[in-house]
């Protein structure tokens, strides 16, 4: 009996020790959730083979996985990243990239992704989201990004919200597709207010054929649409 136990804890550390032995091969990457890529394959790809002992010769043994999922991670362009090395050797990682909701464009231009984090842009990839302009900060994307994540929530403004302004004194405008005017809503407060009377004003004015008259439309106060005609 203890002989045959001694035999199976050799052949299992022999095992180990071979599978350990044995030469990695890959990378296969694999892209989860949407579809369009801001960062490529072969980014990915190089990334791996630049923080894997140059990936010459490269063994499970060697081999740190959580060395490359931070190298990884570190991209801006990436939300999470896996690697596993699969039985047959072949490295693998599956890859989350960050998704954008807005695209600032002021003396700077990059993205706000969905959890208010910067994210550049790409060159693989252009997202349509709004436009943010006027006068942003980066490291103080607050009311933007609660803005931003509102309209990509909402269906209304989804489908009509082309741009997000923010002037010098932090008040916020949005820009709907086809009409001259801007609709000022002030600060963040009452939002879910704000955006009620701007659906309700956009219903009555486009049934009365009437949109085309406005030249500014403030809904800063909350129970309240003024409207100022051209």
């Amino acid at each position: 009996m203890a002989v045959l136990l001694g035999l199976v804890v050799f052949l299992f550390a022999f095992a180990t020790k071979r599978n350990g032995a044995r030469e990695v091969s890959g990378p296969n990457i694999q892209f989860l959730g949407e579809n369009n890529l801001f960062i490529t394959h072969k980014a990915v790809s190089k990334l791996l083979i630049q923080n894997s002992a140059e990936g010459k010769n490269l063994t499970k043994e060697t081999l740190v996985l959580n060395d490359l999922e931070n190298a990884l991670k570190s991209n801006p362009m990436i939300k999470t990243a896996e690697v596993y090395v699969a039985v047959n050797g072949t490295l693998n990682a599956d890859i989350e990239q960050k998704t954008p909701i807005a695209r600032v464009s002021t003396n700077a231009s990059y993205y706000i992704d969905d959890e208010g984090s910067y994210m550049p842009l790409s060159s693989n990839y252009s997202a349509r989201v709004p436009l943010v302009t006027g006068y942003v900060e980066k490291n103080n994307l607050k009311n933007i990004y609660k803005i931003a994540q509102k309209v990509k929530k909402d269906a209304f403004l989804k489908k009509h919200v082309v741009e997000i302004h923010q002037d010098k004194n932090k008040q916020l405008y949005l820009k709907l597709r086809q009409c001259q005017f801007m609709v000022k809503l002030g600060g963040v407060e009452a939002l879910n207010k704000k955006i009620n009377n701007l659906k309700a004003f956009y219903k009555k004015s486009l049934k009365d054929k009437a949109l085309g008259r406005y030249s500014k439309v403030n809904l800063q106060f909350e129970n309240q649409v003024i409207c100022t005609k051209i």
